[in-house]
């Protein structure tokens, strides 16, 4: 399944689009935007907006939908100066509202946990009022790498199931469904009024019965806030789209999350995992 629903029709990039691409770059600054290939990349960098990536580039995992660069070596580096280069960057684009998102480095001890909370702490420097939304890799179910993120005063924790069930074992077989959803039960133990978000990519043959299940799974752990999306296969070596999935269905699973009590659901083909908050 390759041609795309003319909903897909992707932005140009602009003058703005490319001036900040080569900032980034200049600035040693990773974005999940530009690693996983998303398709909103042009629209969002017009408008000043998009998903810092910390911990490297290169994820110790291997999930088959991701297009981030993968490896299974126990000696990639750790740049400590990332997130300076990140808050500097925050500070020059005059941004208020920041999205940041990591690789999975199950090679370090607290799995990044530490350079998400020097990251957040050197943006609020900058301005205390900078709301910073985290979404973190599962560290393992580590209590003690969680709570360095939360104390470091995030305004929304996200953590992704990414997809039902059933599916994990070939899509994401280093993951554990359990485990990822729930992290966002152990962070409203830890912090009981932070906002929690996660998310769901539709179209890898998963069912209604199934999706209404995942969603029931993160109500069960005070999950907040809901994005649901349409997956779309970044190279012919990754897992295959099997459903586009209608703009109706769609429509009907934002009522459905509505219904079942999260505050917010995001719902839409191009709606992605690092789609800021709502309450922002």
């Amino acid at each position: 399944m390759t041609k795309l629903p003319t909903w897909f029709r992707q932005e140009l990039p602009n003058e703005t689009t490319q001036e900040l691409t080569q900032l980034l770059t200049k600035s040693c600054v990773h974005t999940v935007c530009q690693q996983a290939r998303c398709p909103n990349i042009n629209h969002c960098f017009k408008n000043k907006r998009f998903t810092f990536m910390i911990l490297g580039d290169t994820c110790t995992r291997n999930c088959r939908f991701c297009a981030v660069t993968k490896s299974a070596n126990k000696n990639l580096a750790l740049d400590e100066d990332e997130p300076y280069r990140i808050s500097q960057l925050v500070k020059r684009l005059d941004l208020d509202y920041v999205v940041i998102t990591s690789v999975t480095r199950d090679d370090l001890v607290d799995g990044g946990a530490a350079i998400f909370a020097k990251t957040i702490e050197l943006i609020h420097k900058i301005n205390e009022d900078i709301k910073v939304e985290v979404l973190i890799p599962d560290f393992r179910g580590k209590i003690q790498s969680i709570e360095s993120v939360l104390n470091a005063g995030p305004f929304v924790v996200a953590h992704n199931i990414e997809t039902v069930k059933r599916l994990y074992p070939d899509l994401r077989p280093q993951a554990d469904y359990e485990l990822s959803w729930g992290i966002l039960g152990k962070i409203k133990e830890l912090k009981p009024r932070i906002l929690t978000k996660s998310s769901l990519m539709l179209g890898l043959g998963e069912t209604e019965k199934e999706v209404i299940a995942a969603m029931r799974d993160l109500r069960s752990n005070r999950c907040d806030i809901l994005t649901l999306g349409q997956y779309l296969v970044p190279s012919p070596e990754h897992y295959p789209i099997k459903e586009f999935i209608s703009i109706e269905q769609f429509k009907e699973y934002k009522d459905i999350g509505m219904a079942l009590g999260f505050k917010f659901v995001l719902s839409g083909p191009l709606v992605r995992s690092s789609t800021p908050n709502p309450t922002a």
